[in-house]
């Protein structure tokens, strides 16, 4: 849990990790060639043990003096240039996190696991 001070004499201010995950994942998701979320390690025993929301699984956040670095996995769709894509998540995720917030995010890392083909999402 992250507390932030904004007066003082009034009180504090927690925002929880999963918020922090729940803001990137969605700025994440309304970049253009992103076709979902992924799992940050989907072989990992932890996924199947911890309950947790899927943006956390997907988004890895490290805290330090009000300073966040941010991990970002995703699949993309087949045809989405990686460069460019990336850095537009890395834009729509910084600035959401940032003017919700009020916490400085000083690198988002993002993390291509996958490309999803059309085949793949008509059949579903």
């Amino acid at each position: 849990m992250q507390n932030i001070s904004r007066k003082p004499n009034v009180g504090s201010l927690k925002i929880s990790e999963e918020v922090l995950a729940t803001i990137a994942s969605f700025a994440a998701k309304e970049v253009s060639g992103v076709a979902s979320m992924a799992l940050s390690n989907p072989a990992s025993i932890k996924n199947f043990l911890v309950k947790s929301s899927p943006s956390s699984k997907s988004v890895k956040i490290e805290l330090n003096d009000d300073v966040a670095v941010i991990d970002v996995y995703v699949n993309l769709k087949y045809g989405a240039k990686i460069p460019e894509t990336s850095e537009a998540i890395q834009t729509s995720v910084k600035e959401s996190v940032q003017n919700m917030t009020g916490i400085t995010v000083s690198r988002v890392n993002i993390h291509v696991e996958g490309i999803t083909f059309e085949d793949t999402q008509a059949a579903q």
